[in-house]
Order: C-alpha cells, then sequence, then structure tokens
C-alpha cells in the first residue's frame, strides 16, 4: 500500500508541530501545506517544521494546488471557530479529503452550531469522508478521558474538573483569545466585548460529555476572571510585565434543573511556574463508584494537541463517512510502528 498522504493547512505553531511529528512517522508522506502569511509560500516544509533536513515540499499560499485527489487526510488548524474556517472545510470535503480539525469549535460543532453541524455532515456523508474535530482540550482531558473514566463507575452524579496549564507553546490567536497580554481593564472590556472568550470549547466539552453518558444539561454558564501576573512573563508571541493579565480563569457550570451536574475549570496563563503555579489535570466524578485522577504536571497542550490530531489520522481513515466526535471513536493511542498496520485491509 502506498503511503498515507497528508496534508497541513497552517503551518503556524501547531501546524509545524504536527509536522515534525509526521516526518517522524512511517508510511506518512507529507504532501503539501497550506500557508497563510505569503513570505511562507515556496519555501520548503522542513525548514518551516525546523527540521534539519528538506522534505522536497514547497509550501503554498494556493489550497488548490495542495488538495489533489491523491490526499488522504487534511490536519488544518488555522482558527478556533466556526465562522472562520466554513469555506475552507467546504473545499477539502469537497474534493473527497478526510480532515482532521483542532479548531476547538469543531469538537463538538453541533453544541453550539446545530446548523453548521448538519451541513457539514450532510457534506461529509455526500463525498464519503470522515471529519473530526479534537485536541487536547477540548477533544480529549475535558471529555473524551472523563467520559473513558466514567466506564468504570455503575452511575454518575456529577462531574468536576480542572486542567491547570501552560498557554506558553502557543501561537498569537490563543493568547488574544484569553487576554494574555492585556490590562485588566481591557481584559473586562474585551470579555464584554467577546473579543476575549477565555478557553473555547467549554460548551463542547459538556454537551459531548453529557450526550454521550445520558446526563440532562439544560443550561450552561461561564464565568471568566483575569489571572494577573505578579513577574515579567514573555513568549514568541507576547510580553506580559507585573499588573498585566498571564491569562484567564474560566469556569463552566452545566445545570440540569438548577443543579450543578458537570463543572470544568482550565486556569490558564502562561509560565505558571514563574510564580509557583504547579500544571496539572484532575478529574472528580461523583458516582458509584467514585473516581478521583490527578496528573501531575499537566499533559503538555501544544504536544498534546499535535499527537492527538496526529495520532487519530488511522480511526478517521479507518471510519464510515460522517461528521465524528472523539466519543464516536475508538480511543487514540502513539503510533510507534508503521502507520499502515492500523488502516482497515
Amino acid at each position: 500500500m502506498e503511503k498515507v498522504k497528508v496534508v497541513l493547512w497552517g503551518l503556524g505553531s501547531m501546524g509545524s508541530g504536527m509536522g515534525r511529528i509526521l516526518a517522524d512517522r512511517e508510511g506518512i508522506e507529507i504532501a503539501g501545506g497550506i500557508a497563510s502569511r505569503k513570505k511562507k509560500s515556496g519555501q520548503d516544509l522542513g525548514e518551516l517544521f525546523g527540521l534539519d533536513y528538506k522534505l522536497g515540499v514547497a509550501a503554498t499560499n494556493n489550497p488548490e494546488e495542495a488538495l489533489t485527489e491523491e490526499v488522504d487526510v487534511v490536519l488544518h488548524g488555522t482558527s478556533s471557530f466556526l465562522t472562520d474556517i466554513k469555506e475552507e472545510l467546504d473545499l477539502i470535503i469537497s474534493r473527497g479529503i478526510n480532515v482532521i480539525s483542532i479548531a476547538e469549535e469543531m469538537a463538538y460543532p453541533q453544541a453550539g452550531n446545530p446548523e453548521f453541524a448538519s451541513w457539514l455532515a450532510d457534506l461529509a456523508q455526500e463525498k464519503g469522508v470522515t471529519v473530526l474535530g479534537t485536541g487536547i482540550n477540548p477533544g480529549f482531558v475535558l471529555d473524551h478521558l472523563i467520559i473513558t473514566l466514567t466506564g468504570a463507575c455503575a452511575s454518575v452524579d456529577k462531574i468536576e474538573a480542572s486542567r491547570v496549564n501552560d498557554l506558553s507553546p502557543f501561537g498569537p490567536t490563543v493568547m488574544k483569545t484569553q487576554g494574555v497580554g492585556t490590562t485588566v481593564e481591557e481584559f473586562k472590556t474585551g470579555v464584554a466585548e467577546g473579543k476575549i472568550v477565555g478557553h473555547i470549547g467549554f460548551r463542547e466539552s459538556i454537551k459531548m460529555i453529557a450526550d454521550r453518558i445520558g446526563l440532562s444539561i439544560d443550561e450552561i454558564k461561564e464565568t471568566r476572571e483575569p489571572i494577573i501576573s505578579e513577574t515579567h512573563r514573555e513568549t514568541e508571541h507576547v510580553k506580559v510585565e507585573p499588573g498585566m493579565v498571564a491569562g484567564c480563569k474560566h469556569i463552566a457550570r452545566g445545570f440540569n434543573e438548577g443543579q450543578e451536574v458537570i463543572v470544568l475549570e482550565p486556569p490558564q496563563q502562561i509560565h505558571p511556574g514563574q510564580e509557583g503555579t504547579e500544571t496539572g489535570d484532575y478529574i472528580k466524578i461523583i458516582g458509584e463508584p467514585e473516581v478521583n485522577m490527578a496528573i501531575q504536571p499537566e499533559i503538555p497542550g501544544g504536544t498534546g494537541t499535535m499527537a492527538v490530531a496526529v495520532n487519530m489520522i488511522p480511526q478517521v481513515i479507518n471510519a464510515e463517512a460522517g461528521l465524528k466526535t472523539m466519543a464516536d471513536l475508538p480511543t487514540p493511542g502513539v503510533v510507534k510502528s508503521d502507520i499502515r498496520d492500523l488502516l482497515k485491509k
């Protein structure tokens, strides 16, 4: 069997990271890369990924040039929001290509935009391809992993989960949506205007969990507060001085008839360790039996998102056509052998 041909759409921090992982996988051919920035067009993907060798494939600003009929799957990472990526997904799917998107709202699009999800599902069915949204969160820690842990429960009454994580590996889009680098007043204004949204994917995670395990949710409430830095913090994309905002404490609560049944909280900031905050992932399932899980430090968000997307390639290729979620497909595992060994014959 020929190698699985993959195109990366989005060559920022996440796209380049996925490219580095793909370059080391047997049975994979990186067939193309679509960049939004003109200056990247024509550059060898190996150089853009930070490899010490060339891949012999140049980045392009022209999606139609990269999305040929030989491509098996696109790893898509250009924006967090459904409204920004509709035309991109339309082009990929219309060309009969499977797609794995790390757009947060794609993790469970039926939660926030049922019409979009219905359109996407119908188009995927029509073109005979599989469409999946995933990432570390949403897509894994605060939804898929929670669902998996409930498999050891006879009953579930309430779920409480927290992800204390480091935003430092992420690019400028995430920094803007989290309000990193703003003043406190700018943060409050940004939240009021909908420009600072905090963690994207709470509604998607809560609905995915509830629908999968049969918890009834009739209301979701969210709060957002700034995490104010006491030290200078800096990443490739943002500088934060003392008194400025280093991240967002965002909490979402899912209610059933006035009672909390799902509470998700990921206080996210850049370089939390500089002020003594330890990262970690924590899940508490109140039921029979009670389940408590703690992972310290956190599963790294950047690498985790890249790896989950890459590791889902076999599941997506093997799946029936349609719009899928992480609750629909087999749990991913790291692919250490030739990826073609995992494909259905």
